[in-house]
C-alpha cells in the first residue's frame, strides 16, 4: 500500500489523525494533513482506508498493489 494527500484539498477536520496516527499528523501552522508514513505497515492498512474514507475533502488517497 502507499497513500499520497492532496494538502490543498484537506480542510483540518483531523479525522484522518484520528482513525491513523500513526500514519498522518496535522500541521501546526493550519492544521493540515502531514502524512508521516507514505507506505505504512500492512497492520495500519485498515486504518488507513478507514481515515480515507472519513476524509470529508477526499485529500487522501490509498494505492494497493
Amino acid at each position: 500500500m502507499r497513500v499520497s494527500i492532496d494538502a490543498q484539498r484537506c480542510c483540518g477536520s483531523g479525522q484522518c489523525v484520528l482513525a491513523a496516527p500513526e500514519v498522518f499528523d496535522q500541521s501546526e501552522d493550519d492544521g493540515t494533513v502531514v502524512l508521516l508514513d507514505p507506505a505504512p505497515a500492512t497492520r495500519a492498512h485498515q486504518a488507513v482506508r478507514d481515515a480515507a474514507s472519513f476524509c470529508p475533502a477526499g485529500a487522501i488517497t490509498v494505492h494497493d498493489g
